[in-house]
């Protein structure tokens, strides 16, 4: 039914439940996984970060950041690999993590997103916000979506 199967992921616990659930669909399917982490921009305006940082140690930080995220996507692939799935990991860096995941999604061709919701309801979600949310309402790709 899915060819290819995108989980978007940030390493968290409820991410993680994500990536499994996706890695099993895309067994039953035999379906190709994408994992995607989105790193975010160092924000680089005194209004943005607070204080303003020498270019080499921003950086510095944007490296760990990479490295990290690295080691997120290629856990999850590991794990896929694990299961006979053949996954890739992806990262891009922006600061719009649902339009970052959209974008993945048509640039692999996928034909499924997988996501975890926190599901919060009523002023918390109105506050939060959710990328979830806005995945749902605005990407063409279909997305299933975990609690």
């Amino acid at each position: 039914m899915y060819q290819k199967i995108l989980v978007p992921t940030d390493g968290s616990t409820l991410s993680k439940k994500a990536v499994m659930g996706a890695i099993e669909l895309a067994h039953l399917n035999n379906a190709e996984l994408v994992v995607l982490k989105v790193i975010p921009k160092y924000p680089v305006s005194y209004f943005e970060g607070g204080m303003a940082l020498p270019a080499p140690e921003i950086a510095d930080i944007e490296k760990q950041w990479a490295a990290h995220a690295q080691g997120i996507v290629d856990a999850a692939t590991k794990a896929a690999n694990k299961q006979g799935v053949a996954a890739k990991g992806v990262t891009v860096k922006s600061d719009v993590v649902s339009e970052a995941i959209i974008n993945a999604a048509k640039k692999q061709k996928c034909d499924l997103i997988v996501m975890a919701s926190h599901g919060r309801r009523g002023v918390k979600r109105l506050l939060l916000g959710s990328e979830t949310q806005h995945v749902l309402t605005h990407s063409h790709t279909p997305v299933l979506v975990l609690r």
